[in-house]
């Protein structure tokens, strides 16, 4: 660990001895620097690899924390755990299947796969999925697991309709899974923890192993991850977390904030070192920060501090709609690119929906974007059509992929010969389960069971290429039993039939890039006995989101706020400051949701290096709709010395006016008002800074080509249009752009006109 630098506090951190430790580790504070300098200087001074478990949220940061360790070190980490919490607890499943009811082999299933079987169990037990949506079934469902809740517990606790419908369908699709040999995303903890609490042997072995347990992201945990900790950690009590509860961001998804908060209280004597000094943001950015949190109540005090200048001053920037918020977003791009590169660029937004505007002003631009968070790779079709061959494979039973896999390519096996197959599977009879998994009864199927001829013959084939390709895995690693499938099946030339088939085609190249750079884990465990094919597929099945992140090439980042965490810009602007938005409506309708909407904002401050603008619009699109909009409280929560308010210039490519009816309210804050008569940087509500021409006192200025279309026709408002000339508005019907008056012309007669291209002024 020479020349490893690190401050006091995290020097505390690194150096304690036996015991619980939590280390608070604010945004920017080294966390990452602290996690694997510990784990360093426990290898250093005579710990094995083996002996040592480290927890992350995430793949690639797993990976990223060993290559740190090793190159502290100087050697291999070879025997080291590290990964996620789930990838861990698909390990210990795999190497203690015989305590199980599953094998080794197990399938992960995703958030598809298990909606899917949660379907057809719905439909075996007397629930209909048009009635009954499986998705909210399954949302239920999870939320049991992830609380401990097997079928039994929830029944003792269902409340509403919904609930009772769960707790009979709750068991039946426990059992279905097992049948499939297969586990959700939510089983793994569940019966991990089951497995640690109630068998001693596999407990005592996994906390003698494990003579230091490390813990990332503490606060991002939820019940079930607390308590496979606490086992994990039971005969030593060394576990080291570190996290930072100002920003617990996944409540909505079962993250306990009181996992950290209580940390004291559950692991008695617990050693607590704050990280406070941020080696990220300027000082003006920090204070932005501090001042915004410090109103939660359900925190442990700290306040970040830096050696960095104030720096600018954040700019919280008024802007008419989401168009002209992208624009002005846009236009700062497009000025600073000269000084800075684009990956230097990130716009956060709260929800994915806002990104759309953000799309079309950097097209309208030329200016390169990335946006994170969209379709995931291994969520595509093809890779997941694909998938489905490799996981057949490996587990025979598993009747989702034997589904994907045989209905593409096209063999002759339509959805009747499919009906027939499953009811062969369940013996011909009404049982509510099926006996035997699909891919079985396939590899008998006859046309004298009741199966066309071409449905027979395509499955005889189908499970005559399984039987080839299997036949060859003992002898193959997890490419060479891709290239077998996709040689043996045509896949590759099914792909390329299709309309957007080369597109496809080199998705698959791609799997095949992934399938070759995959390693084992280098974990040495007699134990297990893992193929790299089982291995490849259950890494594919536990990738998130940022795991796929590319942030590579030029371009602007943009992300929301829940998938920025962690990550770092110099230059962010943070858009749709407004309230419903951001807080969100519905997340304030939770116990404690306004405070964790808080901290969500912290975070999207915390990513900002350099300069860091808020934007709000006056007007937004949603749900189908144009809406008025309030400039969100965080707002008000600002320190006024480190703020700088601005108005955007409007997006406006042609203006006009009106005579304003009414006074437009003043839309601007107490401390926003005194900056604007003490300096003259920002005029009242009307004024258009920036470069833009102010209306005259009493008048407003509209944009009839803009997506919001803010004219307020009504009943008797006369107007001129360039082609038909003047007329009186008779009716005025739709919103946005699909807006359309009905008007009496005084030439031409009665016309409907749609607004937003009607290039109509006030008469």
């Amino acid at each position: 660990m020479r020349g490893l630098r690190l401050n006091p506090e995290q020097r505390d951190a690194v150096e304690h001895g036996e015991g619980p430790l939590l280390v608070l580790a604010g945004a920017g504070s080294g966390k990452t620097r602290v996690l694997t300098a510990r784990a360093a200087r426990l290898i250093e001074e005579g710990l094995e690899p083996t002996r040592l478990l480290a927890v992350t949220f995430t793949n690639k940061a797993a990976g990223e924390m060993r290559e740190r360790i090793e190159g502290l070190i100087g050697r291999s980490t070879r025997g080291l755990w590290i990964g996620t919490f789930h990838s861990v607890a698909a390990r210990i499943l795999r190497i203690e299947a015989p305590h199980t009811s599953r094998t080794r082999a197990f399938t992960i299933y995703d958030e598809d796969d298990s909606t899917r079987t949660l379907k057809d169990v719905m439909e075996s037990v007397g629930y209909d999925p048009r009635r009954w949506a499986p998705r909210a079934l399954r949302g239920r469902i999870s939320s049991a697991k992830n609380a401990l809740m097997g079928p039994a517990e929830y029944e003792s606790e269902a409340f509403d309709l919904l609930s009772e419908v769960v707790t009979k369908v709750y068991p039946a699709y426990q059992r279905e899974l097992a049948r499939r040999n297969a586990y959700d995303f939510d089983d793994l903890l569940f019966e991990t923890v089951r497995l640690l609490e109630t068998v001693d042997s596999v407990r005592d072995r996994y906390a003698a192993r494990f003579a230091y347990v490390l813990v990332d992201e503490y606060q991002d945990t939820n019940h079930a991850q607390y308590r496979m900790v606490k086992a994990l950690a039971s005969k030593h009590g060394n576990l080291c977390v570190v996290g930072d509860d100002d920003q617990a961001v996944y409540g909505w998804r079962g993250a306990d904030i009181r996992n950290i908060l209580d940390f004291e209280a559950d692991f008695h004597g617990a050693h607590v070192v704050r990280l406070e000094r941020n080696y990220r943001s300027t000082a003006s950015i920090l204070e932005v920060a501090n001042s915004v949190i410090s109103r939660n109540l359900a925190r442990k005090p700290k306040r970040l501090h830096t050696e960095r200048e104030a720096g600018d001053p954040i700019e919280v920037v008024r802007c008419d709609d989401e168009r002209a918020e992208a624009a002005w977003v846009s236009s700062q791009i497009e000025a600073g690119r000269g000084n800075r590169g684009l990956n230097e660029f990130a716009v956060l937004y709260r929800t994915n929906a806002q990104s759309r505007a953000f799309e079309e002003a950097f097209r309208r631009s030329g200016i390169p974007y990335r946006i994170v968070g969209g379709v995931p790779f291994y969520e595509r079709r093809e890779v997941k059509d694909v998938i489905a061959y490799l996981r057949l494979l490996v587990n025979p039973a598993d009747d989702v992929a034997f589904l994907r896999a045989v209905g593409w390519p096209r063999r002759g096996v339509g959805a009747k010969s499919l009906e027939r197959l499953e009811d062969l599977a369940r013996g011909g009879g009404d049982a509510d389960e099926t006996v035997e998994p699909l891919a079985l009864v396939a590899a008998r199927a006859r046309h004298e069971d009741g199966i066309p001829k071409m449905a027979a013959r395509g499955l005889r084939r189908f499970s005559d290429g399984l039987a080839d390709v299997r036949a060859s895995l003992p002898a193959c690693g997890a490419r060479e039993a891709l290239e077998a499938c996709v040689a043996t099946f045509g896949l590759a030339t099914a792909l390329a039939e299709e309309e957007d088939g080369a597109d496809r085609l080199e998705n698959v190249s791609e799997l095949f890039a992934a399938a070759e750079a995959f390693e084992r884990d280098d974990v040495e465990d007699p134990d297990d006995e893992a193929t790299d094919l089982e291995l490849f597929l259950q890494s594919v099945s536990l990738r998130s989101d940022l795991d796929e992140a590319d942030f590579d090439g030029e371009a602007v980042t943009m992300i929301t706020l829940h998938n920025a965490k962690g990550l770092e810009f110099p230059v962010v602007f943070l858009g749709g400051l407004e309230e419903g938005l951001f807080p969100l409506s519905r997340a304030m309708e939770a116990p404690g949701g306004l405070e964790e909407e808080r901290r969500l904002f912290y975070v999207g401050v915390t990513r900002a290096m350099d300069r860091l603008s808020l934007t709000y619009a006056d007007h937004r699109w949603r749900a189908g709709m144009a809406s008025r909009s309030a400039p969100s409280s965080f707002i008000d929560e600002l320190p006024e010395e480190h703020v700088l308010p601005r108005l955007a210039a409007p997006h406006w490519r042609r203006r006009h006016t009106r005579r304003a009816g009414a006074v437009e309210p003043d839309r601007t804050f107490a401390w926003q008002r005194r900056v604007e008569r003490g300096s003259g940087r920002v005029g009242g509500p009307g004024s258009r800074a920036g470069g833009g021409r102010s209306a005259p006192p009493g008048e407003l200025e509209y944009d009839y080509d803009d997506s919001q279309v803010p004219l307020a026709l009504t009943p008797g408002v006369r107007v001129i249009h360039p082609r038909f000339g003047a007329g009186e508005v008779l009716q005025v019907y739709g919103f946005g752009r699909e807006a359309k008056a009905d008007i009496a012309f005084e030439e031409v007669g009665r016309k409907k006109v749609v607004v937003a291209y009607a290039g109509l002024r006030p008469a």
